[in-house]
């Protein structure tokens, strides 16, 4: 295990191994120019295993979600299906409940062997922001095949609050790996015996697709964000504009409803009604250790008829005592689950399984991690909100 880095350097390390590219990795890239942009990347977008990618000047108002596929361009695509352009420079709405396809300040010029993955921010999936990143010639949301060249486009859609945005706003996230670094089950448990990833107690079969996580609907009074009997948060619906860059501007109670614990006598469970958001937390504390990276994923679609957490990325150290991650002698920190139901009420209960993280492992050692030294908003986190909310 690496140690725990004191202050992020700007190192640069060449492409080798198999895994997630760490930050070195990231910095080496922009450097050769596989990476590149029209102003320079700051090297506060390089995140210890991933690249915050920034909107570009101009956002296209489409009129449906499309992905080009493998004859057509995005920028064919959105001649097509354009409505109007709609100048970022100095800032613009982009309204609830309407697409737009964004060019990204960031370019890629991939080598054969090195593809993506794409995902919202935590802070952007908070705000129920329905973004994608898209590819000329792509066939999948998300997804940048090995060796690609070319621009990057994100999809926006705002689902619940109208938002602005500007030039540079940064709303996804890219991580980029060298072959295919999945843990086997037999792996994971071997790392889960020795780095404790969750408190829940696991078997190498539980392991199969990742490890396991639940909904906590009774909380913690002694727990971040749990103050109060709060389990949780709905979106309040037709609330006012937020400033995806105004940190702690916005009073909660303007734009969310919070949910308490049923009586501990009582059925207990929550319905979620259609369409509506909510942010929950996770019962499980989860880690990542300092030479891996997760993603949450969805626990399965047979279980019901909704979706759990939009921004799926955990940077090595989140939750991990290196970075500071756990709270006292405890284990990991929460995971903040962002919760929709689609088509018909369903019911959710305490300890209900709804999702997976997915651990892969670095092809080198990071020289940051998750946390607050460089200035993460959400380790040790708890039941917390995006950060545009005050505290």
């Amino acid at each position: 295990m690496p140690a725990a880095p004191q202050s992020p350097s700007q190192s640069r390390q060449p492409i080798k191994g198999t895994g997630i590219l760490p930050a070195p990795m990231l910095r080496y890239l922009i450097e050769a120019g596989e990476i590149v942009a029209d102003t320079p990347i700051p090297e506060g977008q390089v995140q210890p295993a991933s690249l915050d990618l920034r909107l570009g000047a101009v956002a296209y108002r489409v009129r449906a979600s499309f992905l080009p596929g493998r004859h057509a361009t995005v920028q064919q695509k959105i001649d097509q299906f354009g409505m109007h352009a709609i100048p970022l420079e100095a800032g613009a709405v982009l309204e609830r409940g309407c697409v737009y396809i964004v060019p990204l300040m960031e370019r890629l010029k991939l080598r054969p062997g090195l593809s993506g993955m794409a995902n919202p921010k935590s802070s952007t999936g908070r705000l129920d922001i329905f973004t994608r990143v898209i590819t000329d010639h792509g066939e999948a949301f998300e997804a940048i095949p090995a060796g690609y060249e070319g621009p990057l486009y994100a999809e926006i859609a705002p689902r619940t609050f109208s938002v602005l945005v500007r030039q540079g706003t940064r709303l996804n996230q890219l991580r980029l790996r060298k072959g295919q670094p999945n843990l086997s089950a037999t792996e994971l448990h071997t790392l889960h015996l020795a780095q404790q990833l969750t408190d829940r107690p696991l078997d190498r079969e539980e392991l199969l697709r990742g490890v396991p996580f639940s909904v906590d609907l009774v909380g913690d009074a002694a727990a971040p964000g749990f103050d109060g009997g709060v389990i949780g948060y709905r979106a309040r619906r037709n609330a006012g504009l937020i400033d995806i860059d105004n940190i702690a501007g916005y009073a909660v109670e303007d734009f969310w409803e919070p949910l308490r614990a049923a009586p501990r006598d009582s059925s207990g469970g929550l319905v979620l009604n259609p369409d509506d958001f909510y942010i929950l937390a996770s019962k499980e504390s989860v880690s990542v250790p300092p030479d891996y990276a997760a993603e949450m994923v969805a626990y399965d679609t047979s279980v019901g008829e909704f979706r759990v957490h939009y921004a799926g990325f955990f940077d090595p150290g989140f939750g991990h005592g290196l970075a500071g991650g756990r709270e006292g002698g405890g284990i990991g920190s929460r995971a903040v689950l962002e919760v929709r139901s689609h088509d018909v009420p369903f019911l959710i209960e305490d300890g209900q399984l709804v999702g997976r993280l997915v651990y892969e492992k670095l092809a080198g050692e990071p020289d940051k991690l998750y946390g607050q030294g460089i200035g993460s908003s959400y380790q040790r986190q708890g039941l917390t909100l995006g950060k545009q909310f005050k505290r």
